[in-house]
């Protein structure tokens, strides 16, 4: 595998001098020295130590306190899921979950990985040739600078059925049945930030969403509760295979159904669909979707900006836009279309987002109305979609 050596000329000395600490956590030895050549080879990543059961990396990363673990979810003696747990628990850490993911099965633990606290999810490289692992090492290299800035919160362990479980008891994480949740979840406190918030017209509610964005979408979406007039669509970056334990997840704590979308077909009140992987999602006139095949130049795929532009031109004004945590720019230009054409847009804050990314880009642009917290942004969208509109209120400035 032809890598570029640690000393390479390209390093400044800010990030010699402040490399991204990294404890791999996988019981294949194989995996672990595939691991310490890529991270060896950059001279941003510092590898600073390696275990092989979920026990060990705990201890490892409460001793260490690296910016960021890379953890497989078959392990021996504590599975990938209690262990990511627990140090979100006692020491938050960013935590790249990096796993064969050979089956159905395996994918829905990746999710429940992301529900226990996990950043995002890669697959390992499989058997291939050079070229292919040179990808993948820089793929992976990549992925560890990203998630090494990634700001993360204590994730209690009590929230998520407890400790001890094992992979396929937990496979889904925290579940609140949809029959619970039939007239909608209990309406929180309607905070002072959503004060003077109008309710409008609203077809088609678009969120997009990227690094830590699979928590902060559990979070919205179990504020709105069946019964919703308005269609809802969700570009959330995520690597191909896992957007449909993604929905099965989402389906599974929100009142209203959730499906991945396909070509063709039309987006339906009440509903949540969310774009499906490698491709983009396209909205069009009567809410008909489509699916394209994305430029090589486009980075995140599905891109949350083609989303957003495709709305406003499909339903102008008849729209909210929301633009939750993650990395980069993707949302930002789409979501100044939306309120260029009239929709009202609001933006995740900085103190709530696990990457203030792709938020910050959109408020540099004049894309956001109103920037709020999390916690806020469900009670806003009540506000907004689920009051009772009056003549006078139904066009906002």
């Amino acid at each position: 595998m032809a890598l570029p050596p640690a000393d390479r000329p390209g390093a400044s000395a800010s990030v010699r001098a402040n490399p991204v600490t990294v404890v791999i956590v996988d019981d294949s030895a194989v995996q672990r020295r595939f691991v310490r050549t890529v991270v060896e080879s950059d001279p941003g990543l510092m590898l600073v130590g390696e275990a092989r059961n979920g026990r060990d990396g705990v201890a490892m990363v409460e001793r260490l306190r690296p910016h960021v673990v890379l953890m497989d979810l078959h392990l021996p003696v504590m599975n990938g899921i209690e262990a990511i747990e627990r140090i979100m628990a006692v020491r938050p850490t960013p935590i790249l979950v990096y796993s064969a993911f050979v089956d159905g099965d395996d994918r829905d633990n990746a999710t429940a990985a992301l529900a226990a606290g996990a950043v995002d999810v890669m697959e390992k490289p499989g058997v291939a040739g050079v070229g292919k692992l040179d990808e993948d090492a820089e793929a992976l290299r990549r992925r560890l600078r990203l998630v090494g800035r990634v700001k993360v919160i204590t994730h209690p362990r009590a929230r998520l059925g407890g400790a001890g479980a094992t992979l396929s008891t937990r496979r889904l994480g925290p579940v609140v049945g949809r029959a619970a949740l039939a007239g909608g979840a209990e309406p929180s406190a309607v905070p002072a930030s959503v004060d003077g918030l109008k309710a409008r017209k609203a077809r088609v509610l678009a969120i997009g969403a990227s690094t830590g964005g699979p928590q902060a979408l559990a979070t919205l979406l179990a504020e709105l509760p069946s019964g919703l007039d308005t269609a809802v669509v969700v570009v959330q970056h995520m690597a191909d295979g896992f957007i449909e334990g993604l929905a099965t997840w989402l389906d599974g704590i929100c009142a209203l159904p959730v499906s991945v979308g396909a070509s063709g077909r039309r987006l339906q009140p009440g509903t949540v669909t969310i774009a499906p992987s490698g491709l983009n999602f396209v909205v069009h006139r009567e809410l008909r979707v489509t699916t394209e095949e994305p430029p090589r130049s486009q980075y995140h795929v599905p891109g949350i900006d083609v989303t957003f532009a495709s709305v406003a031109e499909a339903v102008g004004g008849d729209a909210v836009g929301v633009l939750l945590t993650g990395m980069g720019r993707d949302g930002a230009v789409g979501l100044k279309r939306m309120r260029d054409r009239g929709a009202f847009t609001i933006a995740q804050d900085e103190a709530t987002c696990a990457v203030y990314g792709m938020p910050a880009a959109a408020m540099a642009v004049g894309a956001v109305d109103r920037q709020l917290a999390l916690a806020d942004i469900g009670p806003a969208l009540r506000k907004l979609i689920l009051t009772p509109v009056r003549l006078e209120d139904e066009v906002i400035s």
